[in-house]
């Protein structure tokens, strides 16, 4: 039972978060203390059968025995297994009860869940994967998205959400490239900042993954090492973090299992107190992945034993030793009392993580597990449905449109085939709750789920269907009779693509790595098979990843992608294919031409892309930022006079543009910097700045962006961040392709002034206006 404490003045709420820490840790044990620097996964399948790596490693725990000193963190109470949202909100209060009374202090645990697409929980709404934020270039509707998601998240008494991801996809092949929201580090970082930003106004901490250097992974694959230079973390890397904790405001990061030159995250004291406290000035919590301490023993070779590995994250800066008590147990205490560890570390990680809680009520004598009722926690309703729609529908991407096609035409007779055509879970991201979770069949999805010919039949009659053949394996029984539905059509849409899922269950998905870029199994057959017929092809892929497009896709009359886009993508696909919405989505990823050559973003200096001097040509099928509306859209440069930028400056540029066809749609305006002469080698040209901008048929916009000279710094060849002065230039483009042949327009500028030196106070952002006309 909990003991008498008098209410000392961590209680008091007047004070500040730290001072409320400081006042409580001399009060604690040893055992107290190392308590709160846990998690604990109650439920969770020690056999290895569940969702996450080596799973089967956890440690057992006694429910009775862990929380008698205190618990930091309950992990996944609702992303476990399905469980009704309203019964699983009243089990965590009770827990909660439970916690507060087995110790002295009476402390709750912080409870942290997945979020990724929405509440990784049954019966929760599930919104479109992260590549589909990237691909509708709309921070304000992702920061909305997020703010639901997270106020879904505290009516249930969850304190902390495992989102967004800020990897910026670096080779396509690896798993993970779903979970990214693009190859860009300024998309990804104004994105992701503004999905932070959603999740902390909700009042949950956002934690940001995987900090550092985790999707640049040798290979492609998982959790695999990292071996690129300082230029490429500092300048690809790490922006997104910087923006993402600058400009939305989150509270804590979790490390990445990547092992960068021979160094563990998990183990670099560099990098998680070096740079991102001493130098970026976080003050946040730093929580371990899930068994990222002890793959330091395991995995890693770093350290020779559990003890060894939790000193050396300790150290490093690691703060919480997540899912659940292993190295931050037993094995810590006793290197503790034997002196291998110095409890100064331990009070170091606790004074951060106490004073978390204080910041979310935990610490306060009137503290409530829940905000409101159980009974009225609702985790999956119409206004939520309705906001993933909007997401889903900005989000698809028309790749390509010949000769018409789409939309589809009233009347005409339409087959519908491809192994994705009619499973809902392809319209879902691993990260969703039935595809992480894995099936529970008798439970059900807990969701309404719309296939595509579902939704598609909704609106096209007599829809023929045949699925052709299964996402993998190598039977081509089922093509002949999807070759005959499309022969006898006047048009055939034809869906492949992926199903998600972890660790080898999923073609995308944490573990689910590709060794080319090839369409999984024989659909690349059926494809082959479908386009020679002769019957126009529009080619959807419901996908996890940019697969190769090469000329032996050419033949397809339209290209649709739509990145894993949720519970509503269905609905959204079926809209943009017969023309009720207008697609106004970007790709944010280049989609390659070949699937076998060596993976690579735009983002590559000269050398990168195609030379004379090599065979394989690299160039992509289709660029990042490309996308085609059902209307046009006209951009005439606007003369600001602009021709010298000093190098502690900041200059004004800008398009006029005009929706010149006959409907509303969006243009995404796209700004990209072209620096000729470096002192290090640059890409060709880098996304600097973007503006969404919806126009009624007719009527224009003013464009303009202000760019301060810090959006062209670079790390110079002594290894600081500068803005080099000299020539360089603006460029607009419709995709990063565009720009790269010199844009819709480009504004030649002289950056003038002495070299200047930038630290992490610089300016992240490019700021868009955006000043509408009335229609013509």
């Amino acid at each position: 039972m909990r003991g008498q404490v008098p209410i000392d003045k961590w209680r008091d709420a007047r004070l500040t978060a730290a001072e409320r820490a400081e006042a409580l840790i001399p009060l604690m044990t040893l055992e107290e203390k190392v308590a709160q620097l846990v998690g604990v996964w109650v439920g969770a399948d020690a056999s290895g059968g569940g969702v996450a790596p080596h799973q089967a490693d956890m440690a057992g725990v006694e429910w009775s025995d862990v929380i008698a000193h205190g618990l930091g963190q309950l992990t996944r109470p609702f992303g476990t297994a399905p469980v009704d949202p309203v019964a699983g909100a009243r089990s965590l209060a009770a827990s909660q009860a439970q916690i507060v009374a087995a110790s002295r202090f009476g402390i709750p645990a912080q409870v942290h869940e997945e979020c990724l697409t929405g509440f990784a929980a049954w019966r929760a709404t599930v919104y479109p994967a992260p590549l589909s934020w990237g691909a509708s270039f709309d921070p304000e509707l992702i920061e909305e998205v997020a703010g639901r998601i997270g106020r879904s998240m505290r009516a249930a008494g969850v304190h902390q959400g495992l989102a967004p991801v800020l990897d910026v996809t670096r080779d396509y092949r690896w798993g993970r490239t779903e979970e990214t929201i693009g190859e860009d580090p300024y998309l990804v970082g104004t994105v992701g900042a503004a999905y932070v930003r959603g999740i902390e106004g909700a009042g949950v901490v956002a934690t940001l993954k995987h900090f550092a250097g985790y999707s640049a992974s040798r290979g492609g694959r998982n959790l695999a090492p990292a071996h690129m230079g300082v230029r490429e973390l500092a300048d690809v890397i790490l922006p997104p973090f910087e923006m993402a904790l600058r400009l939305g405001g989150a509270r804590s990061v979790m490390n990445s299992y990547a092992e960068i030159d021979g160094v563990p995250v998990a183990a670099d004291e560099d990098l998680l107190t070096g740079l991102l406290r001493e130098e970026w000035g976080f003050a946040g919590t730093v929580v371990a992945d899930y068994f990222s301490i002890r793959f330091l023993h395991k995995l890693h070779g770093v350290a020779a034993e559990a003890a060894d590995a939790a000193g050396l994250a300790l150290r490093a800066g690691i703060d919480v030793e997540l899912p659940t008590v292993d190295t931050f147990g037993p094995p810590l205490i006793e290197a503790v009392k034997s002196g291998q560890v110095d409890e100064a570390l331990i009070d170091r990680a606790l004074t951060r993580v106490l004073a978390q809680k204080a910041e979310l009520g935990l610490l306060d004598e009137d503290w409530r597990p829940l905000p409101g009722d159980a009974a009225d926690v609702r985790l999956d309703d119409e206004e939520s449905q309705e906001l993933a729609l909007r997401l889903a529908r900005e989000a698809i991407v028309l790749v390509r449109n010949t000769g018409g096609v789409l939309p589809l035409a009233p009347g005409r007779r339409v087959a519908l085939v491809g192994p994705v055509a009619d499973d809902p879970m392809a319209m879902l991201g691993c990260y969703a709750f039935p595809a992480h979770v894995g099936p529970h069949p008798e439970h059900g999805l807990g969701l309404d789920l719309p296939s595509l010919r579902e939704a598609l039949g909704a609106l096209v009659p007599d829809l023929a269907y045949e699925p052709g053949c299964e996402i993998t394996g190598d039977d081509t029984s089922g093509i002949a009779a999807a070759v005959a539905a499309a022969a006898e059509s006047d048009v055939c849409v034809l869906a492949v693509g992926d199903r998600a899922g972890l660790f080898g269950r999923g073609t995308s998905g944490e573990g689910c790595d590709a060794a080319d870029l090839r369409l999984p199994g024989v659909q690349s057959e059926l494809v082959r098979a479908v386009l020679a017929t002769g019957t126009p092809v529009v080619l959807v892929l419901l996908a996890g990843r940019p697969y190769a497009l090469g000329p032996e896709f050419d033949a397809a009359a339209a290209v649709v992608y739509g990145f894993f886009p949720g519970q509503r993508g269905g609905q959204a696909l079926a809209e943009v294919l017969t023309g009720a919405v207008n697609p106004t989505g970007r790709l944010p990823v280049s989609v390659p031409r070949d699937a076998g050559g060596l993976p690579a973003t735009y983002l590559s200096p000269w050398l990168g892309h195609r030379t004379e001097v090599s065979s394989v040509d690299p160039t992509p099928a289709y660029s990042f930022g490309h996308g085609l509306s059902y209307t046009t859209f006209e951009w005439e440069p606007l003369d600001t006079g602009a021709a010298e930028w000093p190098v502690d400056g900041e200059v004004t540029v800008g398009v006029n543009v005009r929706n010149t066809g006959s409907r509303a749609g969006a243009e995404v305006v796209q700004l990209y910097l072209h620096d000729p002469v470096a002192q290090t080698t640059r890409p060709v040209v880098r996304l600097v700045g973007y503006a969404r901008v919806p126009l009624e048929a007719g009527q224009a916009a003013r464009v303009e962006f202000t760019v301060p000279a810090d959006a062209a710094s670079f790390t110079g060849v002594r290894g600081r961040r500068i803005v080099e002065p000299g020539d360089v230039e603006l460029r607009f483009g419709r995709s990063s392709g565009d720009a790269e042949t010199g844009g819709v327009a480009a504004v030649p500028l002289r950056l003038t002034g002495a070299e200047r030196e930038l630290g992490h106070d610089r300016n992240l952002l490019v700021t868009a206006r955006i000043t509408r006309e009335g229609a013509g």
